[in-house]
């Protein structure tokens, strides 16, 4: 499997870890999520995401997941594997272990006890050194991680760290962001790298439009942003726009916090992708009043992608 770059463009869709009911690992579902994933024309996976799942699972649970997802995709698609933990000795454990299954690189996120510029820039450049020359992602999440890195961090990373070759762009607000990423790269001061966004696609036609490269988030229905990036890279914005309006409100529902991965998951079950809606423990269930509003949400989307011939 080729290694991620710096070119890397298009949908790595954050994979849901399917459970059991009864909390278990399920390996049948992560080999029909994804098929259903490849089917729907993402470009590439991203496992162990935080929506994933990944804090919930055992060091082993964690390999099995890679593991199982490597083998059925058989190099057809590239993955990306969160590998985010309180000390780099486990990071890099986890990375090298990964890489020589077959992945293209590794995720990670920052941990909360960074508070300072200076601070953010040691930790990636410590983690640069720790994963030697494992490409990795940034992940800039600062609605969970508690941790802000700032355009100018984030330039001083990219020209120091050369393994550091994506950023998931997950600030809000951030299309400035993007912006003064993308000036920075043009003028010659960092060099260029991927920015795929996240936080479900909820910006992604603004943020496409200021020079992202496409998304690296989940969503119930992934091929909204395939759609969005595809009419995108086609030069049809005002098409992405169309296609990211009919599934907006179910993704508008799916960010709520607390519940959102059990929207995401409850819908995958219905559409056959997993068994189980089930998240493993501690985790949210949707209320029954919270599934009727999925409903309605899915019978008015349906209406509207046939409005718009999607």
């Amino acid at each position: 499997m080729a290694r991620l770059t710096e070119d890397a463009k298009g949908v790595y869709v954050i994979a849901v870890t399917p459970f059991t009911d009864d909390g278990a690992l399920d390996l049948a579902s992560i080999d029909s999520m994804v098929d259903f994933y490849e089917g729907a024309g993402v470009t590439g996976l991203t496992v162990l995401g935080q929506l994933g799942e990944a804090p919930k699972l055992t060091a082993q649970e964690s390999r099995t997941v890679v593991e199982r997802v490597l083998k059925r995709l058989d190099g057809r698609l590239p993955v990306v594997v969160g590998v985010s933990a309180p000390g780099l000795a486990p990071m890099r454990e986890l990375a090298e272990a990964v890489m020589g299954e077959g992945a293209a690189g590794v995720m990670v996120a920052p941990p909360w006890t960074v508070k300072t510029d200076d601070q953010a820039f040691a930790f990636y450049q410590s983690v640069g050194e720790a994963l030697d020359d494992t490409p990795f992602v940034l992940q800039d999440y600062p609605l969970t991680t508690n941790v802000t890195i700032a355009p100018k961090v984030i330039e001083r990373i990219v020209r120091d760290v050369p393994n550091c070759v994506m950023l998931k762009h997950e600030d809000w607000p951030g299309l400035a962001k993007i912006s003064a990423l993308r000036a920075a790269s043009d003028s010659g001061a960092m060099r260029r790298i991927s920015i795929l966004c996240g936080n479900g696609g909820l910006f992604l036609p603004e943020e496409m439009g200021r020079g992202a490269d496409g998304a690296m988030t989940g969503f119930c229905y992934p091929e909204m942003m395939v759609g969005v990036v595809k009419a995108y890279a086609a030069g049809n914005s005002d098409r992405a726009h169309e296609i990211f309006d009919a599934y907006l409100p179910l993704a508008r529902y799916e960010q709520q916090q607390g519940i959102g991965l059990a929207c995401r998951k409850y819908v995958l079950a219905k559409r056959g992708v997993i068994k189980s809606a089930a998240l493993r423990k501690p985790g949210a269930r949707l209320s029954a009043p919270d599934i009727a509003d999925v409903e309605r949400l899915l019978a008015r989307q349906t209406i509207r992608l046939k409005e718009i011939g999607a």
